[in-house]
């Protein structure tokens, strides 16, 4: 992803005295911070979104930091860094916590600071996160993380597989920042699937013309920019037969030649390869080089669909919504909780691609304050808008989905007016419905 994110604390504690100071020092450090009175009400909300570490007092009112902790557990897998804030009394408890999972605690009275840097032990310094990727939450995208930290320094040619989609390229940038965190090294992206085979020739190698008075005319391609960096050629199993014994040569002896050049150009680079096709089978089918498929397939990462790592849903789309609201300088935007349950639900055809789309639109045309579920689709499957509904629900839904197609009907001309004559009803009772079912009436005649 393209923004840093900061890291997200959850803070549990009834008292308003130690956690108003708590939760402005953590925001001021740079991490993202909700604080929860009580344990009730982070019961109910923790599990809609993620966090980076949590922090809870032992004594709440109600359900206890024990109990709490207790149900978490059973609910969310794996749970995250969980620090507890105990008094001297309850020290036998906090070690008993500590046996069952927990992370840490830390002792009242004790300074922010001490607090601080037991955080930051486990999310590293908040201005650091750009340069960690952060996959998903889910187990094997954390595989990916650890995985991507062992490559990190070496310079192996990597291949990604997957659906289309899926973040083949968020991957490959991570791997990226980790053998470049300051960014100073090129990163090179090529669609291979994007150019016919003369096209693509151009584009990888770069060409020479020549021009006026004897003067070349110079374009470089995608090796030579990539030097000292990364080179991502996504989609490899595109590239047309008679182009992919070139290819291999490039990237065997890192070393390439401009068409209607001839001197020969060494690149240092990293090579990412990706597709979503199966290049063992077209190897045994004649369409894809057997020497190449082995040449970029030294270490291979396979990101799954998403509809198979349905933990991860939820948290990309609170990052698209933070990206959106950076990118537009508003208000950050929620999800319902009935938009988070079709989130869920929906199988994701699309995967992360389809995802982030679906949230861009609802910020751009849904009301303003929570995420409603038929802003994010432009019309939502009837096996999705009719599952675990309550009468009411699937009733609203039905009525925004006919008042939003009468509407789109009279786009140019006095929207309001004719679609209110048209449905039956009075121009005010049209407006007043449009505001309860959240259609946006900006602009209307």
């Amino acid at each position: 992803m393209n923004v840093a994110i900061r890291p997200r604390l959850c803070l549990i504690e009834d008292d308003e005295i130690v956690g108003g100071p708590l939760s402005e020092r953590f925001e001021l450090e740079g991490y993202a911070c909700d604080w929860f009175l009580n344990g009730e009400e982070a019961l109910l909300e923790m599990p809609r979104r993620h966090y980076d570490v949590v922090v809870s007092d032992i004594h709440l009112p109600g359900v206890s930091g024990e109990t709490l902790y207790e149900s978490l557990s059973r609910k969310l897998a794996p749970l995250p860094p969980y620090l507890f804030i105990t008094g001297y009394g309850e020290i036998d408890q906090a070690v008993r916590l500590l046996k069952r999972g927990a992370t840490d605690y830390i002792t009242k009275p004790f300074e922010i600071e001490a607090l601080l840097e037991k955080i930051r032990g486990l999310t590293g310094p908040p201005d650091a996160q750009g340069t960690h990727a952060q996959l998903g939450v889910s187990p094997v995208m954390r595989q990916l993380e650890m995985t991507l930290a062992k490559l990190g320094p070496a310079g192996s040619n990597v291949l990604i597989t997957g659906e289309q989609g899926v973040g083949k390229e968020t991957l490959a940038f991570a791997l990226h920042r980790q053998r470049c965190p300051d960014g100073s090294a090129p990163f090179v992206a090529l669609n291979c699937g994007a150019f016919e085979e003369r096209a693509l020739q151009t584009e990888l190698f770069g060409h020479e013309k020549p021009g006026l008075h004897g003067a070349v005319r110079l374009r470089k391609g995608a090796f030579e920019l990539a030097h000292g960096g990364t080179l991502f050629l996504d989609e490899i199993g595109d590239v047309p037969p008679a182009l992919q014994g070139r290819l291999l040569r490039a990237i065997r002896e890192r070393e390439i030649v401009r068409l209607g050049g001839e001197h020969r150009i060494a690149v240092d680079l990293r090579i990412v390869c990706a597709t979503h096709r199966d290049l063992k089978k077209m190897v045994e089918q004649g369409e894809f080089r057997e020497e190449l498929y082995f040449y970029i397939n030294v270490v291979r990462l396979h990101i799954p669909p998403l509809r198979e790592r349905k933990e991860d849903i939820l948290w990309l789309a609170q990052r698209f919504l933070e990206e959106d609201r950076v990118r537009r300088r508003g208000t950050l935007k929620s999800l319902s909780a009935r938009a988070e349950r079709m989130l869920l639900e929906y199988l994701w055809p699309g995967n992360v691609r389809e995802l982030s789309s679906a949230i861009e639109r609802a910020c751009l045309l849904g009301a303003q304050g929570e995420v409603q579920p038929e802003a994010l689709f432009e019309e939502i499957p009837i096996a999705l808008s009719t599952a675990n509904q309550t009468l009411d629900e699937h009733l609203r839904f039905f009525e925004r989905q006919y008042i939003m197609r009468v509407l789109s009907a009279h786009e140019r001309h006095g929207r309001i007016t004719r679609a209110a004559a048209t449905l039956g009803i009075s121009r005010k009772n049209l407006w007043e419905r449009m505001k309860r079912l959240g259609i946006p009436t900006s602009g209307d005649a």
